[in-house]
């Protein structure tokens, strides 16, 4: 999911909007992976790399996901 703050900026929004509407894409992706009936899907979600992030956008990001598990 590399890349979706960079995409937020880049339509002039938040890293957060970019984050969001990653997670909608990966929302979509588990969706068809479910109606193709694959057995296994692996998602690369977070790196070490990650950690350099400003605390704000790590606690986003992991609200984020935290609400999406609760929610579903």
């Amino acid at each position: 999911m590399d890349g979706n703050g960079r995409w937020g900026l880049k339509k002039r929004r938040s890293r957060n909007y970019g984050h969001l509407k990653g997670l909608n894409a990966v929302e979509t992706v588990i969706k068809s992976s479910l109606d193709q009936k694959i057995p296994y899907l692996t998602l690369y979600t977070f790196s070490t790399e990650n950690w350099k992030r400003p605390d704000n956008e790590i606690n986003f990001l992991f609200n984020l996901i935290r609400t999406h598990i609760k929610k579903n």
